[in-house]
């Protein structure tokens, strides 16, 4: 028998549909371009942050809605199905943190958010399920991104919103790489958490709080940096994103630091 809590169908918030008012605004000025390269600048920013948290919140409503099918039927009440970030249990990290990251060093990676009441939940593949529908929503948000380059679709697509798309699509990589990593506190773990043994569960435990930020530490150091984005960069170009649209994509982001002169679809 299906519970209420099933039944009933969240109704979306209204601060996601602003956000998504956002995205769809800010594209729109960055496809249409203005008059000089810093106001396109701006446009870029706008539009890859807000549609940058548009996917944080499926992210998370990817979570949720697993949850609740899987048995948690606490998840309706908490509001995670409508959407609405300023719900999530860590605003911080859910939001605040991975834009910054965004902002810092162009890395895309979500933080925790929802709180699943684990023990409703019976089996343990239920529960890496949970935990891996968030990183598959990034992989399927980078699908959609890549569309118009894999599809050879970019005819009439003015360059600045190529380049945007294209860093948007690097962050959605970043981000779904990043958090199949088994560190505790990231999504990966949770995928492996249910087959350790609760000795081992014990022992990591602490450590989920910092894991977040152990990882956007250590890929600060060069040579880590260099062979994750290497990775990164080879799946973009799978995809048909070339390092021209994601470095492009990048500078016009990175507005306050001048407006760069936009090129061509070069070589």
């Amino acid at each position: 028998m299906t519970t209420p809590t099933r039944r009933r169908s969240a109704p979306v918030s209204p601060v996601f549909l602003g956000i998504v008012a956002v995205a769809a605004a800010s594209g729109w000025a960055t496809w249409t371009g203005s008059a000089d390269s810093l106001g396109t600048g701006v446009a870029v920013f706008v539009f890859v942050t807000a549609a940058w948290i548009v996917s944080l919140c499926l992210h998370e409503y990817a979570h949720a809605r697993s949850a609740l099918h899987s048995g948690d039927t606490s998840i309706g009440a908490k509001g995670y199905l409508t959407l609405n970030p300023l719900l999530y249990t860590h605003a911080l990290l859910s939001i605040v943190l991975p834009v910054l990251f965004v902002i810092m060093g162009g890395i895309g990676l979500p933080g925790g958010a929802v709180f699943i009441e684990r023990h409703r939940i019976p089996g343990r593949w239920r529960h890496s399920l949970i935990s891996a529908a968030g990183p598959l929503t990034n992989v399927l948000f980078a699908v959609v991104c890549t569309a118009p380059f894999w599809l050879d679709a970019l005819d009439g697509v003015p360059d600045t919103f190529r380049f945007a798309l294209g860093f948007l699509a690097l962050l959605q990589v970043t981000a779904a790489i990043l958090n199949f990593l088994p560190v505790p506190g990231l999504d990966g773990y949770g995928v492996i958490e249910p087959w350790l043994s609760p000795n081992i569960r014990r022992q990591a435990e602490p450590f989920a709080p910092f894991g977040l930020l152990v990882v956007f530490g250590v890929l600060w150091i060069p040579g880590v940096n260099a062979v994750f984005f290497d990775a990164v960069d080879a799946i973009l170009r799978g995809l048909g994103v070339t390092d021209w649209d994601t470095y492009w994509g990048q500078q016009l982001y990175r507005f306050w630091q001048g407006a760069p002169d936009i090129p061509s679809i070069g070589p």
